[in-house]
């Protein structure tokens, strides 16, 4: 993924109702992804607009060093990658 890497984004994964094969039409797209050091929230914010308008769908981009104790599990479990 191209955006993800030059917005300092790696091992981009989704996860969520898309991973499960029980999306619908009104889903949003949860994507998982490992951010380098030096990334702040502008460049997340810009990596989750940018990848919004491609796909032409909402767009969650979670850091996976921000998930809570209580979801871990779940969401790496369910987690693939891209």
């Amino acid at each position: 993924m191209e955006i993800a890497v030059r917005r300092g984004a790696r091992n981009v994964r989704v996860f969520g109702s898309v991973a499960r094969g029980e999306d619908t039409d009104d889903s949003d797209i949860d994507l998982l992804v490992d951010l380098d050091i030096d990334v702040g929230l502008v460049s997340l914010a810009g990596l989750t607009r940018e990848l919004a308008e491609l796909l032409d769908v909402d767009v969650d981009v979670v850091p996976a060093a921000t998930l809570k104790s209580a979801v871990r599990d779940e969401v790496l479990s369910e987690a693939i990658a891209l």
